[in-house]
């Protein structure tokens, strides 16, 4: 499991996720996205384009990644998630909590 963050200015970092988000990877994911929102990246848009697989884990760090940029006034988007990804947040209707955005570029300017 890899991440790279990239900071877009205006308060916005993109989060690149690849491999697998699962009870292992879940809490960097959390860490991640605190120290985002710490560093004044309260919007944070996570591009799960490369993750094959996410478990309800995963689904708990991007829940707790929302409800931490909230609370700064900000908001967490997930971008252009594979088929697996979709197919998880539509089973367990957390699509209606995590809109998905066609790529990270668009989660916030589109």
């Amino acid at each position: 499991m890899q991440f790279m963050v990239t900071d877009q200015g205006d308060g916005i970092a993109v989060v690149h996720i690849m491999g697998r988000l699962n009870m292992v990877t879940a809490p960097r994911l959390r860490e991640v996205v605190a120290a985002s929102v710490a560093a004044g990246q309260n919007r944070v848009a996570v591009d799960l384009s490369d993750v094959d697989f996410i478990d309800s884990s995963g689904l708990g760090a991007l829940i707790g990644g929302l409800k931490v940029t909230r609370q700064a006034g900000g908001d967490l988007r997930i971008a252009a998630p594979s088929e697996q990804v979709r197919l998880v947040l539509q089973l367990t209707n957390m699509e209606r909590v995590l809109t998905a955005y066609p790529a990270a570029s668009s989660a916030f300017h589109g």
